[in-house]
């Protein structure tokens, strides 16, 4: 149990985790809290919000407080919904309220909720005034603009953010900004389902059926670990028996071998694709991935660069390309092609496979991937991609719609480039003995 006490002299008894005790002790700007499934945190936060807005509104303060998501597409769906049922629960936080279908506001009228949506009202969030409370529930996919844009709209004095989500990349605009890398005045806390007191039976009985069962992404789903394999990803399989197997470590290419670099093409704007390449050799049957890289808005000389630094210039390195690397720009006459063989590189261009090219590299690849090993350390960020890359389905109709296009589709398009340029070795066929063989024995002489 965790005491609340109010400014104005009088006590409320919440029931609450001691990590949720501790995170909301003392004066923060930030108030961020990550984990897994089961935990709690969107009740705690919900309650708190109530409880906050009720302290507020004692001591005569006036404000609003802000209930975003990315993408708030309705009430029924909102962290509006969670507060709400956090104020029925408690009888002393229902009394204090109006709750109705649209709208929650104490009844002196001093403290108002409303949600919003960060992705699609930022503009609406900017010209709110008077903001106490910010709380950004499911905040894994906010990107580092809507960040940019509603920390300073939250600017009333002693007003705070608060932040809560399910990590699922490392990458994450929301996962560097309050872990990673956080400002003085963020006190975060990671909370999982062991760290709730109240996880009802039912729930747990879920975990430990994921456990048992889909313990490929049991860590993510309760533990809070990050996404590594995404449910009906078209290389989870592959991935997981990589790390089995012992194929992701530690790993050195052959001094006196190429290296492969397989490109997909990204453009030089802000919103461009992202120019992606996998590093490899072909060392008899395996198929050896040293590094990755990936970058989003540069111009070619930029790869260039960052793959000389990397040890991959010209004299170590041939570049892969896609058929379109061929294309020419309309005014300059330049290609990707032309280009990189300015910069000296020797350059093959892979033909257009026509339609159906996703699906037969997806197929290529699967069917190749108990050949691969990665370098543990320098292919994490690829590995994550193509942990992420999966197919679209039809829900109704529970058929697949072939590859969704996303941030994972290039660094998968250009491993699967990989995957159709390696070709089986040939290996001279071992002349065989007139006598292997004969009575059922092997011939002694090999």
């Amino acid at each position: 149990m965790s005491t609340i006490e109010p400014p104005f002299g009088r006590t409320a008894i919440v029931a609450t985790s001691e990590k949720l005790r501790w995170l909301f002790a003392g004066k923060a700007r930030y108030r961020c809290a990550w984990g897994g499934r089961g935990s709690g945190k969107s009740r705690g936060f919900a309650r708190m919000c109530a409880i906050m807005g009720y302290r507020w509104s004692m001591v005569g303060e006036s404000g609003i407080i802000l209930c975003g998501r990315e993408f708030e597409n309705s009430l029924g769906h909102s962290s509006l919904e969670e507060v709400r049922a956090a104020i029925r629960a408690e009888p002393f936080l229902a009394a204090h309220y109006e709750v109705g279908r649209s709208l929650i506001r104490s009844r002196d009228g001093r403290i108002e909720f409303r949600t919003t949506g960060l992705r699609n009202s930022l503009d609406a969030l900017k010209s709110k005034s008077r903001i106490k409370l910010l709380w950004v529930d499911e905040a894994e996919p906010v990107s580092a603009l809507a960040w940019e844009k509603a920390i300073p709209t939250v600017r009333e004095h002693d007003s705070e953010i608060w932040v809560t989500w399910n990590p699922e990349r490392r990458h994450s605009a929301t996962h560097r900004r309050f872990r990673e890398n956080p400002d003085a005045d963020v006190r975060g806390v990671e909370i999982n389902w062991r760290d709730n007191p109240f996880l009802p039976e039912v729930l747990d009985a879920a975990r430990r059926a994921d456990l048992a069962n889909r313990p490929d992404t049991y860590d993510h789903i309760w533990e809070g670990g990050f996404r590594t394999i995404v449910d009906g990803a078209y290389y989870a399989a592959g991935l997981a028996a990589a790390a089995r197997e012992g194929r992701i470590c530690p790993l050195a290419f052959e001094p006196t071998l190429p290296v492969n670099l397989f490109v997909d093409l990204g453009g030089a704007g802000a919103r461009s694709d992202a120019f992606s390449v996998w590093p490899a050799q072909f060392v008899g049957l395996e198929i050896r991935v040293r590094d990755y890289y990936e970058s989003v808005g540069q111009p070619l000389g930029a790869h260039v660069d960052a793959l000389r630094g990397m040890g991959y210039g010209p004299d170590r390195a041939k570049i892969w390309l896609p058929h379109d690397g061929a294309t020419s720009d309309r005014v300059y006459r330049i290609s990707y092609e032309s280009a990189l063989r300015d910069a000296g590189y020797d350059v093959m261009i892979i033909p257009n496979q026509g339609q159906g090219a996703a699906a037969s590299r997806i197929e290529r690849a699967r069917r190749l991937f108990g050949q691969v090993r990665f370098d543990d350390a320098t292919t994490a960020a690829g590995r994550e991609a193509l942990g992420f890359y999966h197919e679209r389905r039809d829900a109704v109709r529970g058929c697949g719609l072939g590859p969704v296009h996303d941030w994972s589709s290039h660094a998968a398009d250009a491993f699967g480039l990989m995957c159709i340029v390696w070709e089986q070795p040939y290996v001279k066929p071992k002349r065989k003995s007139r006598y292997e063989g004969y009575l059922g024995y092997e011939s002694w002489m090999g």
